[in-house]
């Protein structure tokens, strides 16, 4: 009986590689036998097999049993019980990856990121159909190792700094150069020393309550402003747009917001920095703008502040709309365009 719960487990793992596997055999590959027998052997120690299951846990991107969140649009809500009335902890946004640990009566506890609590099984992918996801979703990011690492035009320290980024900080994965990674930043191309960033596969997960939580002291209509803004979470990135739902890149994405509320902002980043009050990164409040340069110093990105150190923003085609820390590449002006 204990052979065949760990022979259980690994074969989680196991369906993960043979699958592909099996789809390159069909084109004329060879499957390999390696890792398939060993799982399967009956001779094997009970201290075998507990390595075999050890090696299992977390193989999945960090994942030993993956979740992935199945809902249209939106977020998935993650309660504090199994129940419709249970208190919201977190929000899976849609493709976002967890932890499954059980599952009961139609409800999945899970860890995803720093959330734990449980989410509906009719909005979440397991077993075969949430690793075969996961497959499509893993992407690849660059993340810094170092505070105030710099962020360049071009692959060379003469060239100009874009910005600069923090310890734990995530970019776009691009490439491999000589002694540098190229990536991408809200869409730019840039690149960054490969001796102060580690290339690693990452899923997205659940996002905390805090990071949607707007401050104290806030007026009504940042409030709405805000919580509205962050129902378009995950929604995509499209060069040019303006739709919440169907795409629209950064500027057009703080325009629509705000002009559900009757406020009218220019088009581009570059103009919306001039349609309030400038102030200092310290009085920032829910509902204020925060601008951000590439190396030239010119305006190419605008995001919306949500209160505890956020912003949520249209960020590039890959990640689509999106909570950042509003210091994840150095801000250049934050401004105002609320009369409250």
């Amino acid at each position: 009986m204990f052979k065949n719960v760990i022979i259980a487990s690994a074969g989680l793992i196991l369906g993960l590689v043979v699958m592909p596997m099996q789809a390159s055999a069909a084109e004329g590959g060879v499957l390999p036998s390696a890792g398939v027998a060993s799982i399967f052997e009956t001779n094997l120690s009970e201290e075998e097999y507990l390595k075999i299951a050890e090696d299992a846990q977390g193989a999945l991107w960090g994942y030993t049993n993956i979740g992935v969140a199945n809902v249209e649009s939106g977020n998935l809500n993650v309660r504090a019980f199994p129940s419709t009335d249970g208190k919201l902890v977190g929000k899976m946004p849609k493709d976002a990856a967890c932890e499954v640990v059980e599952t009961a009566d139609g409800w999945a506890h899970i860890k995803s990121g720093e959330v734990e609590g449980y989410v509906s099984m009719d909005f979440l992918l397991t077993g075969p159909d949430a690793r075969i996801k996961a497959m499509e979703l893993v992407h690849t990011v660059a993340v810094a190792n170092t505070d105030g690492l710099n962020v360049r035009e071009q692959a060379n320290t003469d060239s100009a700094i874009m910005t600069q980024i923090l310890k734990g900080e995530e970019l776009e994965y691009v490439a491999t150069l000589d002694g540098w990674v190229q990536v991408s930043i809200d869409g730019e191309d840039a690149y960054v020393s490969a001796e102060y960033v580690s290339v690693e596969e990452k899923l997205d997960t659940a996002i905390t309550m805090t990071e949607l939580l707007y401050g104290q002291g806030v007026s009504d209509i940042r409030v709405e402003i805000v919580e509205y803004a962050k129902q378009f979470i995950g929604n995509p990135y499209v060069w040019g747009g303006t739709s919440l739902t169907k795409g629209a890149d950064c500027s057009g994405f703080v325009q629509s917001v705000f002009k559900k509320y009757g406020v009218k902002l220019s088009r581009t980043s570059r103009s919306q920095v001039n349609d309030g009050k400038k102030i200092s990164m310290s009085e920032l409040k829910p509902g204020d703008l925060v601008f951000y340069t590439n190396g030239s110093g010119t305006i190419n990105h605008v995001a919306l502040y949500i209160g505890g150190g956020q912003v949520v923003h249209a960020s590039s085609p890959k990640t689509g709309i999106k909570i950042s820390k509003y210091n994840y590449r150095t801000p250049y002006k934050a401004v105002s365009v609320l009369q409250d």
